[in-house]
């Protein structure tokens, strides 16, 4: 009997940490993912004074991450992947701070909403488990279409000293705005689709 029960807590610590080791490998891929979008697939728009902001589907990559990671492991991939592209890029140096705690707060809005609430990654149910990826995309990104231009008008204006912080702040307002929208449907379209096939091949982690 305690021969039984020792085994079935090796048993348990081995899935454990064999999951932690995929989490973290997936948070890796999600990091790179993150960064060959922002850096690579953007169209910079160039604003007085040396400024500038874009259009990108980084953030998609951040909800994606937290809709298969949950908000965590996600927020910290994509975080991490817009921040290394801010920190190579000499326009956006300056703003990688404020980058990666946004992106860290879209991945932990987004997940909190999906796997606490919704509980995707339990449901059988895929209308449950559309309205619920949907709404928790829209949050996520809704969070930062609001915060995303109000952090760098502070940003550029109290701790920078930019003067054309309002010029930026209509520019920052409108490609979030895009940008958010594409996010949400590419990051829900993605999910979706990968979602029966990471359940086939044994790779879908439930987020409790």
């Amino acid at each position: 009997m305690i021969g039984f029960k020792i085994q079935k807590q090796q048993k348990e610590f081995y899935i454990m940490r064999n999951e932690k080791v995929y989490k973290l490998t997936l948070t890796a891929l999600m990091a790179a993912l993150s960064y060959v979008v922002f850096t690579f697939l953007q169209i910079k728009v160039t604003l007085p004074g040396g400024d500038a902001t874009s259009f990108h589907l980084g953030n998609a990559v951040c909800v994606l991450g937290a809709l298969l990671l949950g908000g965590v492991y996600g927020g910290i991939g994509g975080a991490i992947g817009m921040t290394i592209g801010d920190l190579l890029d000499p326009v956006y140096i300056v703003y990688a701070p404020k980058t990666f705690i946004l992106k860290f707060c879209i991945g932990l809005i987004t997940g909190l909403i999906a796997h606490k609430i919704g509980k995707i990654s339990t449901s059988n149910d895929n209308k449950h488990v559309f309205k619920w990826t949907l709404i928790a995309s829209v949050c996520g990104m809704v969070f930062n279409v609001i915060f995303d231009p109000l952090f760098g008008y502070f940003y550029k204006r109290v701790i920078m000293g930019k003067p054309a912080a309002e010029v930026a702040l209509a520019w920052n307002i409108t490609t979030t705005s895009v940008n958010a929208v594409i996010s949400v449907v590419a990051a829900v379209i993605i999910y979706m689709a990968l979602r029966p096939a990471l359940k086939k091949a044994n790779l879908f982690l439930e987020i409790k």
